[in-house]
């Protein structure tokens, strides 16, 4: 098992990426430190997962807020004694357009995509820096690298989140904690559903039809981490959309503009091709 012995802390667990990093983590012999915001929801992927007594240590937290991240790490120290891993998966989107959004959902959701991040990490450093080291892993996206229409704030935090691993890397480096960050592009889970929508929403026709599965980036987040990387994007294709956007800026935006369906509909019609 490549994690047997290890501590791991998963924000966001309740389902989708969380989740399935959480359950291959645990597959690998990891114990777990699993939080989201609803407590019940934490608890029913912990028991989807079928863990043993004493694997699984689940709690609510609001990654925005410094004292919630601060208990959730003391519970995770009294429990197993360590922190070894830390997974800053917890956030969500915000689908509409600039001249639409509302700001205090934007500020929210920074709050929990970039700040939380923060919050955590700043928890967490100090923990692994006494204990001689450890892997901070930060779940990004794709749209940190390629700005979507109406996706505007949700891709501002991850273009921040990209920075803050960067950065990271380099200054924990010396102490022997990695920082790791991942990008996944479209995958089939609930974020689309479950994303903020304002008045004017909008996403990319495909978007959502032709997702990968969760597994697909909790196994590249695990490779990833073993092998101390700086960046994962995931599925790989994606890298080839990425150096598109770097060296033919226009195109792609052609690309996206020419794409674009109201949200409803996108929802809709991936909903249609999964029954």
């Amino acid at each position: 098992m490549k994690l047997q012995g290890k501590v791991a802390v998963i924000t966001g667990a309740s389902m989708g990426i969380g989740e399935a990093i959480a359950r291959l983590f645990l597959a690998e012999g990891a114990k777990l430190v699993l939080c989201a915001r609803d407590s019940a929801r934490v608890e029913a992927a912990a028991q989807r997962m079928g863990a043993a007594p004493g694997q699984v240590l689940t709690m609510a937290c609001d990654v925005s807020q410094r004292d919630q991240v601060q208990a959730l790490a003391q519970a995770a120290l009294r429990e197993f004694s360590r922190i070894d891993i830390w997974v800053n998966n917890a956030g969500f989107g915000l689908n509409d357009s600039i001249e639409k959004m509302d700001i205090g959902q934007l500020r929210t959701m920074f709050d929990t995509n970039y700040f939380g991040v923060m919050e955590c990490m700043q928890t967490a450093i100090p923990i692994m820096r006494q204990q001689g080291g450890g892997e901070i892993v930060n779940i990004s996206s794709v749209a940190g690298h390629i700005c979507v229409a109406y996706m505007s704030g949700y891709g501002a935090t991850k273009h921040a989140l990209n920075a803050l691993g960067e950065a990271g890397r380099m200054e924990l480096g010396r102490y022997n904690i990695n920082v790791l960050t991942v990008c996944p592009g479209y995958i089939a889970t609930d974020f689309a559903s479950n994303m903020l929508k304002g008045s004017n929403p909008q996403r990319v026709g495909a978007s959502v039809k032709y997702g990968v599965g969760a597994d697909v980036v909790a196994r590249a987040t695990l490779n990833g981490m073993l092998k101390r990387k700086r960046q994962v994007v995931t599925p790989w294709h994606y890298w080839l959309a990425i150096k598109l956007n770097e060296n033919l800026p226009g195109l792609v935006e052609w690309a996206i503009r020419r794409s674009m369906k109201p949200t409803s509909q996108v929802l809709a019609e991936a909903a249609a091709k999964q029954k």
